[in-house]
């Protein structure tokens, strides 16, 4: 009992504290990385990460080598991490979801070189509003989803090397700086119900980029590097992970913690919502152990593997657990999917449907207000919009889901309103 008391009194972190327990996961995955591979091959895999294009689908498990993957994504997790602290800001549930997301994305995509441009572009913003970073750290560490365009600009031709340097560069900024007012813009086409609304933002982006590209005769060629093997590794590796958490959020948030995570249950997790703020540290952390350890096992129970791109997508049903997803919410769009691939061409164990059945949670708000036929259709309709939309950026917006996510709930959410309420009709001119 007195063990259990001591727990209790964790409640009350400092910030400090707070930043090095988040810390604590990307380098259990650096400690794992470093032993998963010959320390004399992860200098080259890193190196090789940095170099080879890495557009939808790129397994950095193949490109890199599993070790240097997550080393790779542990760095610049960390860095993530680091930049959040240095600026003085509070942890609140978008330091969680944007640290998971880039330990997920750089499974596939980010790497320690190519995100620092938009970066720079969104600094840029904030400079010439006379704002302060933090108002838009977030919004910039989102839209790092681009920065495939980033390596593939700088691999652009045979120019002189400082010419694509600066092309590059001017790239980043432009993207970066138009990121934030965009993403303001379509949060209203979609009213919250997707919650991946850079990535809705930055399929725009990528489209008009790749458009430019393509009518310059410059072509974006379709890859899919897969890998597997890795599936009983990682399983073991996933699950030692969420379970933890699970015991260490009801170690620490004692039998409150049932209660305060059922009113989470009955939150519909519309964008903007703050679980760490509302419910505190141990039930957020138990909800996101709940929801990766949901997530994984889903994956494995349809035949999926665990490699790179899988475990971004476990990492982000997890991450967002901190700012909108709960059990009661996800599983009608993830079951959604499912149900589609009896219907479809496709079976949901093949690489583009199961990162579809991951990251269609990104409609979990819809399932969490209009019920659970509601979310099947979501899902339903997101494994198609999702398998689709990728070719007009050619894979150049690793946030892909985030894109068909916002055409969903702007195409479903009206709809479901009027249905429910018809009083909720259109109302006045109608913009003909």
């Amino acid at each position: 009992m007195k063990y259990l008391e001591n727990f209790h009194e964790l409640k009350s972190l400092t910030r400090k504290q707070k930043f090095f327990l988040l810390s604590l996961i990307p380098i259990y995955f650096i400690v794992i990385g470093l032993m998963a591979q010959p320390i004399q091959e992860i200098i080259p895999g890193m190196i090789a990460i940095i170099r080879e294009p890495d557009f939808l689908i790129t397994d950095y498990f193949v490109v890199g080598g599993v070790g240097a993957a997550l080393i790779n994504a542990g760095v610049l997790t960390l860095m993530s991490i680091g930049i959040i602290y240095c600026m003085g800001m509070d942890m609140d549930g978008h330091t969680i979801t944007s640290s998971f997301l880039m330990f997920g994305f750089s499974l596939f995509g980010k790497n320690i070189l190519n995100i620092w441009a938009i970066l720079a572009g969104v600094y840029l913003y904030a400079r010439y509003h006379r704002a302060s970073m933090r108002r838009y750290i977030y919004i910039g560490l989102y839209g790092t989803s681009l920065s495939p365009i980033i390596t593939q600009m700088m691999q652009m031709g045979s120019g002189p090397l400082p010419l694509r340097l600066m092309l590059t560069l001017g790239v980043g900024l432009v993207i970066g700086f138009v990121l934030p007012p965009l993403s303001t813009h379509v949060h209203y086409a979609h009213m919250g119900y997707s919650l991946y609304n850079v990535g809705f933002a930055a399929g725009i982006i990528a489209t008009v980029i790749v458009s430019i590209k393509k009518s310059f005769g410059m072509e974006v060629e379709s890859r899919l590097i897969w890998s597997t093997g890795y599936s009983q590794m990682f399983a073991l590796l996933l699950l030692l992970l969420f379970g933890c958490m699970i015991i260490c959020g009801v170690a620490v948030g004692g039998k409150g913690i049932f209660e305060s995570y059922k009113r989470i249950l009955q939150t519909y997790g519309i964008s903007g919502a703050d679980y760490l703020k509302d419910e505190g540290g141990a039930t957020t952390v138990f909800n996101m152990g709940i929801n990766g350890l949901f997530a994984t096992c889903f994956i494995l129970a349809v035949g999926g593997v665990l490699n790179g791109p899988t475990i971004c997508g476990i990492f982000t049903v997890a991450g967002f657990a901190s700012t909108g997803k709960h059990l009661r919410n996800i599983a009608p769009i993830m079951a959604g999917v499912y149900l589609a691939s009896f219907t479809k061409k496709w079976s949901i164990s093949d690489p583009s449907p199961l990162l579809a059945l991951l990251f269609s949670t990104t409609l979990a708000p819809v399932a969490g207000e209009f019920g659970v036929l509601a979310g099947l259709a979501a899902g339903f309709l997101h494994s198609s919009v999702a398998l689709n939309v990728g070719i007009l950026y050619g894979g150049m917006n690793l946030y892909n889901n985030g894109f068909a996510g916002g055409i969903v709930a702007i195409f479903m959410v009206p709809v479901l309103q009027s249905v429910r309420d018809r009083r909720a009709r259109a109302r006045g001119g109608l913009s003909l």
